[in-house]
């Protein structure tokens, strides 16, 4: 799952080394937090779309195409023990985590401070989380009207729920195949294939280049990374004072 979600992985570690004094658990227990925006928000939009008549159940994703999608629905066992094994895996690894380092912990729950204040919660992280969700909801807007596919407020929670459930595939960037395959059949009615399918790689490539323009600029001018080599030789400094530290 690295491929596709290795700007998690970059994320923990730029956060991480930006933070005097953190932890790789308490931050990653920090992004979790976010989670709660995420569930919220998405299981409206989700509820929305299987509404409409147009977003298609369950059982149809085995004939979408989209290879890793239809497997995982042709094969309800398969997908219900791959669960079951991440399910388990992490539990055995967190009762490793906590026999061997007790300190783990107490590192997680620093991350998961600010639960214990409502008040700056919502201020500062769920507020902060649906600000960035309007940006992308006009994105979408504006994206929609660009291809001719129509922007309304309808097409874009449709866009935002297949979003949500092509994040929950891990195996592509992003989702790719998923996001486009499931694109073209709930705006089949709407718009050509073609036009829909267009749509969805160039939403995509346009997204992705503001993004990495953005992360870019970020890394030179608030991280002071300007190389490579530069990366590696704090990632290597960091690992080094892990080394002597404990989790």
């Amino acid at each position: 799952m690295i491929p596709a979600r290795g700007g998690d992985v970059v994320r923990l570690f730029l956060t991480k080394s930006s933070v005097p004094d953190s932890s790789y658990p308490a931050v990653a227990a920090s992004f979790v937090v976010e989670l709660g925006f995420d569930v919220a928000m998405g299981s409206v939009i989700l509820l929305f779309a299987f509404t409409q008549g147009v977003f298609p159940k369950p059982p149809d994703f085995a004939d979408l195409n989209a290879f890793d999608l239809s497997y995982l629905a042709a094969h309800p066992r398969f997908t219900l023990f791959l669960l079951t094994a991440l399910a388990v895996g992490a539990l055995v690894g967190f009762a490793l985590l906590s026999v061997r380092v007790k300190a783990f912990w107490e590192r997680v729950r620093q991350g998961f401070t600010i639960l214990r204040d409502r008040e700056r919660y919502f201020r500062q992280v769920f507020g902060m989380q649906f600000a960035g969700w309007l940006f992308r909801f006009a994105a979408f807007w504006a994206l929609l009207e660009a291809f001719n596919v129509g922007g309304s407020v309808k097409n874009v929670l449709l866009v935002l729920g297949v979003n949500a459930v092509s994040a929950a595939v891990p195996f592509t960037p992003q989702g790719a195949g998923v996001a486009q395959a499931l694109l073209v059949k709930v705006f089949a009615g709407t718009a050509p294939g073609a036009t829909v399918a267009a749509y969805s790689v160039g939403q995509q490539i346009a997204i992705g280049v503001l993004t990495f323009g953005i992360g870019f600029a970020a890394l030179v001018f608030i991280f002071r990374v300007r190389s490579f080599k530069e990366v590696i030789a704090l990632g290597r400094a960091d690992r080094a004072g892990d080394t002597t530290a404990p989790l």
